[in-house]
């Protein structure tokens, strides 16, 4: 397939630039793919889709305040880094702007001198390694100093950087929040597990490389990114405790589909285990675990379309999406949700 096959037309006041409030009364357009219907309801209406035995898989990879602005060593220049990945302890993958000033052996301040960094490397495509050192703990550090790594069609400021956290996020890493799971709240978590949904846990740090376009004109041409992944032991028991009776397995966000299907995919079967995936889904992939998806709207010609649309087929994907333009829902992070069964 082509990539211009997962174009859109998206109005610009579409994209969200704001979260809904409260989280769950976001729209959310549910997808059936045996009778191809849609149904437009609120993500405060999930429960009555779901039966007692499902199974919801969230990621509870929490992002790092990523964003750090400082100056060079010497002169002075501002700068701004963002962290991508840790490759060993305080070394990091970063993307720096702008980069002339960033060569090997070039050192940075941030915070008043809170955190100092030397670029080590420079990597192919652009990115740097940096070796960074400060005085206190480096994540307490990062926390008072950076800033919320917002992606780049978000104009407005957040007011209280939570709202790009999950409610249960938990494991720091991401440059990027799993936002299919901004919709829910404590209370609607509640309500599923009173109703005998089950909710278990995955881990995938979210990369950049989520809102890289694909480039290439075949889709197949396209390198992933990769990311790091843990399914634990209670998450693997508990799908396969729900397949074997017959419940469904959802996954909450393309971050946790990709985290169960690289697992199936690499190993044959679901079971505890932790590594890099950079699994590329689209159209002609045969799910291997998921029943159902929760997700949100993702930018056209995307590869993240591409999986959506491999899950839920690529005539009805495109469809659903048509539709989502003309009824006005709210596209990317803070926008609102599909359901697709």
């Amino acid at each position: 397939m082509k990539t211009r096959d997962f174009y859109y037309t998206l109005p610009k006041e579409l994209i969200a630039q704001t979260p809904a409030e409260p989280r769950d009364h976001s729209r959310l357009l549910v997808l059936h793919r045996e009778s191809r219907a849609l149904e437009h309801r609120h993500f405060y209406d999930l429960p009555d889709y779901l039966e007692p035995g499902d199974l919801l898989v969230v990621n509870d990879s929490r992002v790092l305040p990523a964003r750090l602005y400082g100056n060079k060593e010497g002169t002075g220049g501002h700068m701004e880094f963002l962290l991508l990945q840790q490759r060993e302890p305080m070394v990091w993958e970063i993307l720096v702007k702008p980069g002339k000033r960033a060569k090997p052996g070039a050192r940075f301040s941030f915070g008043e001198g809170k955190l100092t960094g030397e670029i080590l490397e420079v990597l192919e495509g652009g990115n740097r390694l940096c070796r960074f050192s400060c005085a206190g703990e480096f994540y307490e550090t990062l926390e008072e100093i950076g800033k919320m790594p917002l992606p780049p069609y978000i104009t407005e400021e957040l007011g209280d950087r939570e709202r790009y956290q999950t409610v249960y996020s938990k494991e720091l890493g991401s440059a990027a929040a799993p936002t299919a799971g901004l919709h829910f709240t404590p209370e609607l978590m509640e309500k599923l597990r009173d109703k005998g949904v089950g909710i278990e846990t995955v881990t995938l740090h979210v990369g950049l490389g989520t809102f890289r376009p694909v480039k290439e004109e075949e889709i197949t041409d396209h390198k992933m990114h990769t990311e790091h992944y843990v399914l634990p032991e209670r998450t693997a028991k508990a799908i396969q405790q729900a397949k074997a009776e017959g419940h469904r397995v959802i996954a909450v966000g393309t971050t946790s589909c990709r985290t169960l299907e690289s697992v199936a995919s690499f190993h044959g079967e679901i079971r505890p285990c932790a590594g890099d995936t950079g699994i590329f889904l689209y159209p002609g992939y045969e799910y291997k675990v998921l029943d159902g998806l929760i997700t949100n709207f993702h930018l056209p010609e995307s590869t993240l379309i591409m999986l959506v649309s491999a899950f839920a087929g690529y005539d009805f994907t495109m469809e659903a999406y048509r539709v989502a333009v003309e009824e006005k829902y709210r596209f990317f992070s803070f926008g609102d949700a599909c359901l697709i069964l």
